[in-house]
C-alpha cells in the first residue's frame, strides 16, 4: 500500500467508544468520545454503511442531521474480501488505507493498516476464540444470530512491535466496542474508520 503524505497534522483523540444501531436500510455507528469517568460523552461522528453497494463505502457524519460529511472510507475494488479501503478526510484527501489479510484470516483475522509514517498489523487477540467464531457464523442455523462471544483487536507497529490500536467488544445486547490509540501518529479518521470496519466489514 502507498499512503500519500499528510496534509495537516494528525487529529488526536486517545479514546472513544463505538456503537452500532441497525436499522432498515443502513447499519449506523456512533462514534463518542470517554469523559473522564468513562463514561459515553459527545458525538465525534455518526457513520452509515448503505447494505448492497458494489463497492464498500462507509461516511461519518458531524452530526445526526447528516449534513456535514467529515471523513469516509470506500473500497478500491468491487466485493473483494480483501480489497484495499481508503480512508478520506471531509476534502476528499487521503488519509490513510487499511485491507483485511484474507489468507492469514482463515484462522485469525488479521488486517493492515497504513497511515502517514506508520504500517501497522492488526488480529484477534484470543486465537482460540477466533476458530469458535469461524464454526459459528459457518452454522447454518445460528449464522445470522448476533455473536454472543467478546473479541478484540490488537494492532501493533509492524516494525517496533508497539501498541498502535486497541478495540475492545463490550459485553451488551448491541455491538459497542472501547477504542484506545496509544500511538500518536494515528489520525483519529483513521483509527475511527478501521474500528468501524471491523465491525462492518469483519465477516467479508
Amino acid at each position: 500500500m502507498t499512503v500519500p503524505p499528510p496534509h495537516q497534522p494528525a487529529m488526536r483523540v486517545p479514546a472513544f467508544f463505538v456503537t452500532q444501531r441497525i436499522t432498515m436500510m443502513v447499519n449506523r455507528y456512533e462514534v463518542r468520545a470517554v469523559q473522564p469517568d468513562g463514561s459515553e460523552g459527545q458525538l465525534l461522528a455518526l457513520a452509515e454503511q448503505k447494505r448492497m453497494k458494489l463497492k464498500e463505502e462507509v461516511v461519518f457524519y458531524a452530526d445526526e442531521s447528516k449534513g456535514r460529511r467529515v471523513f469516509s472510507f470506500k473500497a478500491r475494488q468491487r466485493l473483494d474480501v480483501s480489497a484495499e479501503h481508503d480512508v478520506f478526510d471531509e476534502q476528499g484527501r487521503p488519509l490513510g488505507t487499511f485491507s483485511k489479510a484474507f489468507g492469514a484470516s482463515l484462522l485469525r483475522s488479521t488486517w493492515h493498516l497504513e497511515a502517514p509514517g506508520l504500517s501497522a498489523r492488526g488480529q484477534e487477540r484470543r486465537p482460540a476464540l477466533a476458530v469458535v467464531l469461524r464454526v459459528w457464523t459457518a452454522l447454518p442455523v445460528v449464522g445470522d444470530v448476533p455473536v454472543p462471544f467478546v473479541f478484540h483487536f490488537d494492532f501493533v507497529d509492524t516494525a517496533t512491535g508497539t501498541p498502535v490500536l486497541v478495540s475492545e467488544r463490550q459485553k451488551s445486547v448491541r455491538d459497542r466496542y472501547t477504542v484506545t490509540v496509544p500511538d500518536p501518529r494515528l489520525d483519529f479518521r483513521v483509527a475511527a474508520a478501521m474500528a468501524v470496519a471491523l465491525d462492518a466489514l469483519q465477516s467479508r
